[in-house]
């Protein structure tokens, strides 16, 4: 497989998995990663679907990405805005009703699942460089002009879309603070020792 076709995979895979493991969030209960927590919270405002809340936040944020750069933009940007927020809600839908009422063991386990689940899918996606989402595309272009480093950018996005989603109601649990703190670290890991060697064909080390 020619490098394109793997960045395309990388893509595709990366972002749904992402998606996919939001749903295994909400089963947890033990609260949201941080952009959801600040997008429910919006929702809560305006009383839609939140797919389709979804991706009017992210066409929104989308505007100023593209003034700011624009090359963060591409497939995996689209699939964020028009797929992801109903790839959550199905599973949400598909964990809730397999399982409708989980024990505390089953919602630990599934919280730990879903943090190395969507930071896989994220640095599949990162690394296949074919655009990321709105959200992702903040903390990515703090680090390239030098802010600080990514996963200290990530931080200080995550923490803040915390904030701003509690405030306005949505629920902040265990698993959105642990989100918040080891995110950026746990896809920095990955980055170096899945993706990259995936995308360039390079072991580990080399």
């Amino acid at each position: 497989m020619n490098e394109k076709k793997r960045r395309i995979l990388m893509t595709v895979i990366g972002v749904l998995t992402a998606g996919f493991s939001v749903g295994i969030f909400n089963f947890s209960m033990f609260g949201m990663d941080p952009f959801q927590v600040f997008a429910h919270g919006l929702g809560r405002l305006i009383p839609i679907g939140y797919g389709t809340f979804y991706a009017i936040v992210n066409l929104i944020m989308l505007i100023f990405i593209f003034f700011i750069d624009k090359k963060k933009i591409g497939l995996g940007t689209m699939i964020n805005i028009f797929l992801l927020g109903y790839v959550v809600q199905f599973s949400s839908w598909l964990f809730t009703t397999m399982i409708p009422d989980p024990n505390l063991i089953i919602r630990g386990i599934s919280l730990i699942i879903a943090i190395v689940i969507i930071c896989f899918g994220s640095a599949m996606y990162f690394t296949g460089n074919l655009g990321v989402s709105t959200y992702d595309a903040v903390a990515l272009i703090m680090a390239e002009k030098k802010i600080a480093k990514f996963h200290y950018c990530r931080i200080a996005t995550d923490l803040l879309c915390t904030l701003i989603g509690f405030l306005l109601g949505a629920t902040v649990g265990i698993g959105t603070l642990i989100t918040a703190f080891f995110m950026g670290p746990i896809i920095s890991f990955f980055n170096r020792t899945i993706a990259e060697p995936f995308r360039y064909g390079k072991k580990v080390g080399e």
